[in-house]
């Protein structure tokens, strides 16, 4: 069965998918007996196409590099042009809808709407906003379950590295009682570099800028506040106890010197940007916190732009998973996972009939 997809939004993750579906078509074919047709693509600023038999991703990708614009696609019989998002949600023959839009974290909006009206419509969602899942995440849920449609959000903590996946999977049986982790590699480049290189924390950030780690706005990094998003999430998927943005101690690393990384060393420790959320009496426990740790700390060893977690488990105790937290096919491989996992849950009914 053909999973056909429709883009909501079309920047570099949802670009570095449509590149990894492409590239890793005859692959997942063979080994996963997977396919999938990208039959629409509604981007704000790019336009909006929609063919139902699907569209030809080389051809997608080169009319936006040639021309930067969607509608400039061949206007080959039954392509549909212009349509918002929310028509390329409800009309379109889409089974799953990649939402990969702008969002404002502080509201989760339009990403919100945008998974209601997909599952109004009988459609699954997969995505990489954090804002929807760190500020709605029961309503959501709740209301994926109600239309029996498939909510995914992998890519939302450590991009393709299976944060989520991987506690939800292969660690079910365990009781998790903490996680700990370094979620953010803007903020741990600044850090190491300030240490590594004795650079101040603007010279740091500015390089973190120059190679495309921080925003020109970085306050979300280094303030913390992209890592709170991703705690609620933790508290609430892992731990399966609400917990809300609100709810989170946070505190960025703008306040620390080459002083304090120095003094840090002279202690045999090293500063870290940790997410902390524990759980205590059917409660969470959850802050985002500049720490000096121990150099034997597992989370001491972490450098530069890496992502690296810690699940606390009553039967394996401590388990760390690291790997990148950010890029273009990181990002859009958490989509292919969320995919998989779609098709792999289908195919099992499928079978069981």
């Amino acid at each position: 069965m053909v999973q056909k997809l429709a883009f909501i939004g079309f920047g570099v993750v949802g670009q570095g998918l449509a590149e990894i579906l492409r590239d890793k078509k005859e692959t997942l074919r063979k080994e996963e007996g997977f396919e999938a047709v990208i039959v629409a693509i509604s981007d704000l600023m790019k336009g909006s196409i929609y063919h139902p038999d699907g569209l030809n991703i080389d051809q997608v990708l080169q009319v936006l590099e040639e021309t930067g614009n969607l509608e400039n696609y061949p206007n080959i019989p039954g392509v549909i042009k212009g349509w918002d998002s929310f028509q390329t949600i409800r009309d379109t023959n889409a089974d799953t809808i990649i939402e990969v839009s702008f969002t404002d974290v502080t509201t989760g909006q339009p990403a919100i709407d945008h998974c209601k009206a997909a599952f109004k419509s009988g459609k699954n969602v997969v995505m990489t906003n954090k804002g929807p899942v760190a500020l709605a995440y029961k309503e959501l849920s709740e209301f994926a379950k109600e239309n029996r449609v498939f909510w995914g959000f992998e890519g939302t903590v450590m991009s393709g590295t299976p944060a989520l996946r991987m506690p939800a999977t292969t660690l079910i049986g365990n009781d998790i009682t903490e996680i700990k982790g370094i979620l953010n590699g803007t903020t741990n480049f600044i850090l190491t570099k300030m240490e590594e290189e004795r650079l101040s924390f603007e010279e740091a950030l500015k390089q973190a800028q120059k190679l495309g780690y921080a925003e020109a706005d970085p306050t979300s990094d280094i303030e913390g506040y992209d890592v709170r998003y991703k705690a609620v999430i933790l508290a609430n998927y892992v731990l399966n106890v609400p917990l809300t943005v609100d709810e989170v101690l946070c505190k960025g690393i703008t306040d620390i010197t080459l002083n304090d990384i120095e003094q840090a060393k002279r202690e045999g420790k090293r500063w870290k940007l940790l997410a902390k959320v524990k759980k205590e009496d059917g409660k969470v426990i959850a802050s985002v916190m500049p720490e000096k740790i121990n150099m034997k700390d597992p989370l001491a060893s972490i450098t530069g732009a890496t992502n690296a977690i810690l699940f606390e488990c009553d039967l394996l105790n401590t388990v760390m998973l690291t790997g990148p937290g950010a890029g273009k096919m990181e990002t859009g491989f958490s989509l292919l996972i969320d995919l998989l996992t779609i098709h792999r849950q289908e195919s099992q009914v499928e079978v069981s009939f």
